[in-house]
Parts: structure tokens; sequence; C-alpha cells
């Protein structure tokens, strides 16, 4: 590991990327701590620590929203704007015929999520300033100037975060959205640690909750790679072509179809839809219809936690279907002479690359589900309170962390460094 970290620093672009990526990250941490003119943020402090929901919303700003900066939001408008983006491509002919125009198309379907976020995070502004400020009294002097102050402000801080993740895609290391969320999440596990610590301290006889929690995270954690890294190989034999006096072709592969192919993307996806009609909520205090949902839908309630795993099996089937198109990888199979021994090339092979992908669709989503819900439970269990550090964080914080370094071993493989993994 050690001898991986010398190696990276040693090529000069992959340190480059990397030093990028940490500075972006201490922007990212110094704009957590910028406050939003007009709000007092002991008020959003108190409101967290009485609601689960806003408390999850805290960890993944990074305890942004605590302190109620600039960052509030974090980049969840970009979330959703991307989720609405990925549906509409399915049932919009315009959008589907543009994600398939290569590079081109990527960059207008991007400008087209840009314009979205601005917009979601605008309204979502617009209700946090409206909604939860104006009903908790949080606003220092109250006026519609204000309250579109505040709603501007938070807009901006997102489309910054959003600008930051792309600076970071594109030259930093790694996914630039997933880090930004990978960085609020772990920002916030000395709080959580603090917490445990505080709980423990008040009542000794229950240090046993703790043990329990730090042996679930890490049994989360040994399964999340495992399951991360397993793969079902698929034979592809390529058959023999003579051409004057040479032979091509003849070589044995594989086609490596992993068991969670999604990734954490399903429950970033699940996680950000599931807080919509909480939020709503929210911003009707009092009223029957939202305090019932507030209550149902809390988060680690049983029809939360029943929810978020449909949601996330959903999403794991969506997704892939999206990334991974059977009758492409046949098609091009059957091109360039290959096969899959036993069956026919074209439709029998797609068919057939169908089944295994649903299979192990199934097997993964079921997976992600169930240590999603998990963690929520043993919370539950052990009756400690004010701690949102659960499975969704454990899930995002080892996805992001395993993506990121197979880059990072990717660029050292080139340079023929030994890179983490041997």
């Amino acid at each position: 590991m050690l001898s991986g970290l010398q190696n990276a620093f040693k090529a000069g672009d992959l340190r480059s990327k990397i030093i990028f990526t940490l500075l972006m990250f201490l922007v990212f941490r110094i704009g957590a701590h910028i406050p939003v003119p007009g709000v007092d943020p002991k008020i959003i402090a108190d409101m967290i620590s009485k609601g689960a929901l806003l408390g999850f919303f805290d960890v993944i700003s990074g305890g942004a929203f605590k302190n109620f900066s600039v960052f509030a939001m974090s980049i969840v408008p970009y979330i959703n704007a991307s989720i609405i983006m990925q549906l509409l491509t399915v049932v919009v002919p315009t959008l589907e015929k543009l994600s398939k125009e290569g590079e081109e198309g990527r960059k207008k379907m991007t400008q087209y999520i840009r314009y979205g976020t601005v917009v979601l995070g605008f309204i979502q502004a617009l209700g946090l300033s409206f909604g939860v400020l104006g009903k908790s009294g949080a606003v220092v002097n109250p006026s519609f100037g204000t309250y579109l102050l505040i709603a501007i402000t938070l807009t901006a801080g997102t489309a910054f975060l959003m600008w930051l993740g792309e600076q970071i895609t594109e030259k930093g290391i790694g996914n630039g959205i997933s880090l930004i969320i990978f960085a609020g999440i772990v920002s916030s596990i000395p709080g959580g640690i603090k917490a445990v610590y505080q709980y423990i301290a008040t009542d000794p006889s229950y240090w046993w909750s703790a043990v329990l929690l730090v042996v679930i995270g890490l049994a989360v954690i040994v399964a999340v790679i495992a399951i991360q890294e397993g793969q079902r190989r698929i034979p592809v034999q390529y058959a023999k072509r003579v051409v004057g006096r040479k032979v091509y072709g003849g070589q044995s592969t594989h086609i490596p179809m992993k068991v969670n192919s999604a990734g954490v993307i399903p429950v970033i996806f699940a996680s950000s839809l599931l807080m919509f009609p909480i939020t709503i909520a929210q911003f009707f205090p009092g009223n029957p219809v939202a305090d019932w949902v507030g209550n149902a839908l809390q988060w680690g309630s049983f029809l939360n936690s029943v929810l978020f795993a449909l949601l996330i099996i959903g999403f794991t089937y969506f997704y892939t279907s999206i990334t991974f198109n059977p009758n492409d990888i046949a098609d091009n199979m059957k091109k360039h002479g290959g096969f899959i021994p036993g069956l026919r090339p074209g439709r029998p092979t797609a068919e057939y690359l169908t089944k295994v992908m649903y299979r192990l669709n199934l097997s993964g989503a079921i997976f992600l589900a169930a240590i999603a819900v998990l963690p929520t439970l043993v919370l539950l269990v052990t009756k400690i309170p004010n701690i949102q550090f659960g499975g969704t964080s454990l899930l995002i914080v080892v996805g992001v962390a395993l993506e990121t370094m197979k880059q990072i071993e990717s660029h050292l493989l080139m340079r023929h460094y030994q890179g983490f993994m041997k």
C-alpha cells in the first residue's frame, strides 16, 4: 500500500491529478463553512438533532447543512437532474438518439443536466427558504428579498459544486461528483465517533452497542469489496481466418460481467428520490397528510426501509440496462468472428447475455438493498441516537474508494509501476 502511494507520486501527471483533487477537496471543505447570509445556523443544528432525515442530508453534505453554508444543498439537485435525464432518455426518442451520438451527444446531454441542476436547485432552494427556514424562524430578518437572496445563494453553491465535480473528473482522478459525496461523508465520521463516545460516556452499560456497530461496519466493508470485485467471466472464442499465408484470430478471451455492475449509483439515486417527498412534507408542518408522510417515511422507519430496498433493486436493473447492451455486444462479436461456445452468434448470444445479466443483477441488487437497510435496523436495535452514518454511507464510501483506486491502478500499470493490488 505504501509503495503504491510512493509510485503514484513518482509519476508526474498522476501526482498532479491527485494534488489537484485534494486541493478541490480543500475548496469544498472551506465552502462548507461559509454561512448563507440572513440565517441562524443554531436553529438549523437544533432541527437536525431532532430529525433523522435532516441528519442524513447533513451527512451527505459533509456538515454543510448543519452550518447552513453555501453548499447546504450539496450535489443532490445534480443527482436528481441526472435521474430525470436518464428516465427521459428511455422515453424521448430525440434524447435517446442524442445519447448514441458519441462524444458530441454526451456533451449535449451534460449541458441539459447542468440546466436541469440549476432549475431543480433553485426550486429546492425556494422550498428550503420559504418552507423549512420560514416555518422554523431561522431567518433573521424575514422578507421576500431575504428569502430570494438565500435561494439564489444556495443555488449558486450547488452550481459551483457541480462545476467543481466536473473539474475533478477532467483534471483530477476519479469521478468528481462521486468524490464530492465521498468527501462529505468521510468528513462526518469524526462527528459520528464523537457522538458514540458521548453516548457511551453517559451510559457505560451500552458499550456493546458501539462494538456491534464496529463489527457490522467492518463486515459491510468486506462484503461490499467482495461483491464489487466479483464477476462472472463469459468465455468467447474467435474463429481462425486464413488470409494468404497468415492466420488471423483463433484466440480465446472472455466477457467480464460484474455481479454489481451499477456500483453505488442505485443507492445514490434511491436515497435522493426517497428524500424528495419527505423534504416536501417538511414544508407543510401541521398538515395531516404532510405529517403522515413525514412520520411514515422517516429515515429508518419500516416503510422507508422497504421502499429504499425496492428502489435500489429497481434502479440497479434500470441503470444496468442503460449501460450494458447485450445486442450491441452480440453484434460486435459477430462482426469480428467471435462466438460463445455452444451458442450461435447473433440473437441467441444476446438472449444468453441478457439472461446472465438479469441473474447477476438480482444478486447484486438484493445485496445492495440488504447492506443499505441492515445497518439501519442495527441502529434501531442498539438504540444509539443521532447516528446517521449507516449502510448507505458505507456503500458510497467503499464503492467510490474502490473505483478511484482502480483508476490510480490503471495509471500506474501504464507506467510499469506496481499498484495497490497484487
